[in-house]
């Protein structure tokens, strides 16, 4: 037995399955540029369907709207890629599938679609829960590969930290 080998940390989507089994809590997620990415995160680990609802894949604006519930005058206002789209995002999935946490992620991937006000890697990940809403900006700087997969490492993050710290916090 070799006394210097470290166990491997456990994957983040482990660590927040454990949490919600452990509280018997249920998550949902709507996912625009991370096309799933999160909840095949969460459903490739054993046991996740005891806390893992589902979720929708809201790529298009018609879909924000039909499924996650997101206000068209949002959308014209604020536009898809938003902090207010993110939230509502959230809510209204969390709303819908009657889960006790949802995720939300929208942002422009790359390599196109990006603008002066809002560049390729521009992403917010909502997060509503039974006492309030959150919502994260973030800015990755990767290409289209590496910025989905750093969103939907730090939606699981954001679950992770709601789970281990139990509080919205005000000032992401």
């Amino acid at each position: 037995m070799n006394l210097n080998q470290t166990k491997p940390l456990e994957l983040i989507e482990v660590r927040v399955g454990k949490l919600l089994a452990a509280r018997k809590l249920t998550v949902a997620a709507a996912e625009s540029c991370t096309g799933g990415l999160v909840l095949h995160r969460l459903t490739n680990v054993a046991g996740s369907s005891a806390y893992v609802i589902g979720g929708f894949v809201t790529y298009s604006n018609e879909a924000k709207i039909k499924f996650a519930h997101v206000s068209e005058t949002t959308l014209a206002q604020y536009g898809a890629v938003s902090e207010q789209t993110a939230a509502e995002m959230a809510r209204g999935t969390r709303a819908a599938f009657e889960a006790d946490l949802a995720v939300s992620i929208t942002g422009i991937a790359g390599p196109g679609g990006g603008t002066v006000a809002k560049p390729v890697g521009l992403t917010y990940i909502g997060l509503s829960t039974a006492t309030g809403e959150q919502v994260s900006r973030y800015f990755w700087g990767g290409n289209r590969t590496q910025n989905k997969t750093y969103s939907a490492e730090a939606a699981l993050q954001l679950l992770f930290t709601y789970l281990t710290e139990g509080a919205l916090d005000p000032t992401p």
